[in-house]
């Protein structure tokens, strides 16, 4: 299970780089418990052009993650990994790839894949921009879910799904996403 980290399992705060605004998202705590009861790996894969602008280096950016981290013990669960990207964009086009790591590149994803055994065809990707589950299509993962996406905009996803793979399905939070998935989970191995 591949998760985005601000807008999926936090709140989002524009180019956060103070680990006191950490808040996670309520409920995502409970969604983390429940799939990985279930046998689901869950890796964080986020884009950090913090980092790549200066604006924090990654001693800060560890230290918020730590206080992700934190966060989600007092709530009886945790992540497997989390991978970033520090690349700046150069475009607002989140549609498009301009490096392999920075979603919707599938690096994150292939990079994580390798070091933690996992399979990409029978994983998940759950994340709020169209670059998120952009990424999941582009790493070949069974199914992503776009949290509050707009169906009319699918159609983007769609294109971008090679022969249709890619199970393409919306949420409104990662709760949500979590019922979704763990309700097909009997259709076929999905746990990565």
């Amino acid at each position: 299970m591949f998760l985005d980290r601000d807008g999926t399992l936090i709140e989002p705060v524009h180019h956060l780089t103070d680990p006191e605004k950490v808040r996670l998202i309520e409920g995502s705590g409970a969604a983390i418990l429940r799939l990985r009861a279930a046998g689901f790996a869950c890796v964080v894969v986020t884009n950090q052009s913090v980092v790549g602008r200066g604006m924090i280096d990654e001693q800060g950016l560890e230290e918020i993650h730590r206080r992700l981290e934190h966060q989600l013990a007092r709530e009886g669960t945790r992540l497997d990994a989390i991978y970033y990207s520090t690349a700046v964009p150069t475009t607002q086009d989140r549609t498009r790839i301009e490096t392999e790591d920075r979603k919707p590149g599938p690096g994150l994803l292939h990079r994580a894949a390798r070091d933690l055994a996992l399979d990409l065809g029978s994983s998940w990707i759950v994340g709020d921009m169209v670059s998120d589950v952009l990424a999941g299509v582009h790493a070949g993962c069974r199914g992503a879910v776009w949290l509050r996406g707009r169906l009319d905009q699918i159609e983007i996803l769609e294109r971008g799904a090679e022969g249709g793979a890619t199970r393409l399905l919306t949420a409104n939070d990662l709760g949500e996403a979590t019922d979704l998935i763990l309700g097909r989970q009997g259709t076929a191995c999905e746990s990565s």
